[in-house]
């Protein structure tokens, strides 16, 4: 508070003691007034601005090193100030050919009679065709299908009565085959819609099945599953690298806990080499026990963030822990976005710096893994040792509590986990494979917005599972669901590895 004039002490002593305790106050309130700054051009770019992590005039994120050396040569050519550029038309893009798998119709269109005659007399010969494709969608077709059990009889002693077994389906007692439910279940979980515009949708053609009758089909569908998500599971287990991520959902009724609560979805991705696994797990709690519970029996390598829980869980069982270099950038890209628009500063820095680690990633993509672990102990290790030096110098010159300070301080912390990553050359430098699965789970909560109960979540876990799978081994899901409803009831527990859906083609249709 300022003092007035006849309020001031009259010793030097007292008069200086004053004033620079009116400076920390002043300096105090500055740094506060910048971080409320920071806060508020930060909050805007969040609500606001573009949600890419793309640097401005960065093409790919990975290039960003590159471009700057090829944007150096370029200024140092001959004559590159003097030419001036051209405007050239911008070429029109290539159509894609339609997939070869489509099936072809072919649509003649012949040459009138008439006109087949040359103006000499003689009748012009076909010498080939010109042919252009067109995508024609059908919509859905719906067909009943009648499963007819033959009945017999004695006509003797007219006292025995057999009937023929039911069919070995997904749902005997459900209305919908395994076709329609790998239908229902993709358009949820993978497309996004919700399951009363799924019943609005059926009702168009005449079918009524409500959002509690589909809702009930998806749950008892998810129930058959567990079997084959624990062969799942016992597959991921055995990998020797795993990607963990997690993710919240609102279920409204759990016990001990309100309709506004927040749970979670954790998903882990693994698998054996070029057969990846995705598998999401529902939990009311994001604790340590959680992940412990995931991870028991795992004594591979755990890439993940800098979750606490990843880090003691891996510590305690003796698990290689790495942490992602893409979440540390992600911390620095929202320094830059809390800096003033059109001002470069540290953030920037940080933020080239670690685009070199991702240069040599590139640059080892096709190597093998021998060739990467060379490149990362030759170029990464001293990108590194760089990166490092400027985080230790720049740590002393900005404030810890301001958005640069937190991410620098943050890289530090996890310095261990983010660099071990260089000791071999099967293991990843991020955490991206999870983020990107755990992706499609956080678009298609936009559209449902909670799960009613814990029987919900699970099921819903399960499902996310076998979708992400599917994708992640190049197959789409909707076929692979209705080749694995078809199989699994007459399938048995210990041939469930035929049903994975990198088998999916080595097993002959029934």
């Amino acid at each position: 508070m300022v003092q007035t004039a006849d309020k001031l002490p009259n010793d030097v002593a007292s008069l200086q003691k004053l004033l620079i305790a009116e400076r920390s106050t002043t300096q105090r309130l500055q740094k506060q007034i910048h971080e409320l700054f920071e806060s508020l051009r930060l909050a805007r770019h969040q609500r606001f601005g573009a949600s890419s992590e793309k640097a401005p005039g960065q093409g790919d994120f990975f290039d960003e090193a590159e471009d700057e050396a090829e944007s150096l040569n370029n200024a140092n050519t001959p004559d590159a100030t003097e030419t001036k550029p051209t405007k050239t038309k911008a070429a029109r893009p290539a159509r894609k050919p339609l997939p070869a798998s489509i099936p072809r119709v072919r649509n003649v269109i012949e040459l009138p009679e008439e006109d087949r005659i040359c103006p000499c007399g003689c009748e012009l010969s076909e010498i080939g065709e010109d042919i252009s494709e067109q995508l024609e969608i059908v919509p859905a077709k719906l067909k009943v299908i009648q499963n007819v059990r033959k009945k017999y009889a004695c006509k003797r002693c007219e006292e025995t009565i057999k009937t023929a077994p039911r069919a070995n389906t997904l749902l005997p007692k459900a209305i919908a085959t395994a076709n329609t439910m790998a239908y229902v279940i993709t358009a949820k979980y993978a497309d996004g819609l919700p399951l009363y515009r799924l019943s609005t949708i059926l009702e168009r053609h005449g079918i009524e099945l409500s959002r509690q009758t589909l809702s009930e089909s998806v749950l008892a569908t998810a129930l058959k599953l567990e079997p084959f998500i624990e062969h799942l599971r016992t597959r991921l287990i055995q990998s020797d690298v795993m990607h963990m991520d997690e993710t919240t959902v609102q279920v409204l009724n759990e016990p001990g806990k309100t309709a506004q609560s927040k749970s979670y979805m954790w998903v882990q991705r693994a698998g054996p080499p070029n057969k990846p696994i995705v598998l999401f797990n529902y939990d009311p709690s994001r604790s340590a026990e959680t992940a412990e519970r995931l991870l028991s029996g795992f004594e591979g390598v755990l890439m993940s963030d800098g979750y606490a829980a990843y880090k003691k869980v891996a510590q305690d069982n003796e698990i290689t822990h790495l942490c992602c270099w893409a979440h540390a950038r992600r911390k620095f890209m929202e320094a830059k976005k809390a800096q003033p628009k059109g001002k470069t500063g540290k953030a920037d820095k940080a933020i080239n710096l670690i685009a070199k680690l991702y240069a040599v990633e590139k640059r080892c993509k096709t190597s093998s893994t021998d060739e990467r672990k060379a490149a990362r102990e030759v170029d990464s290790v001293a990108e590194l040792r760089s990166l490092k030096t400027w985080l230790d110098k720049t740590q002393r010159q900005v404030p810890p509590t301001n958005v640069l300070g937190k991410a620098i301080a943050y890289t530090l912390k996890y310095w261990p986990e983010l660099t071990k990553y260089t000791g071999n050359g099967a293991w990843p430098i991020d955490n991206n494979v999870a983020e990107n699965a755990i992706r499609p789970f956080v678009i298609g909560r936009k559209a449902w917005l909670f799960s009613n109960s814990q029987r919900g979540a699970t099921a819903s876990a399960n499902l996310y599972s076998l979708i992400e799978t599917a994708k992640a081994n190049a197959q789409e899901p909707y076929q692979y669901l209705s080749w694995l409803f078809e199989r699994l009831p007459t399938t048995d527990e210990n041939e469930y590895e035929n049903l994975m859906p990198w088998n999916m083609q080595l097993v002959p249709d029934v």
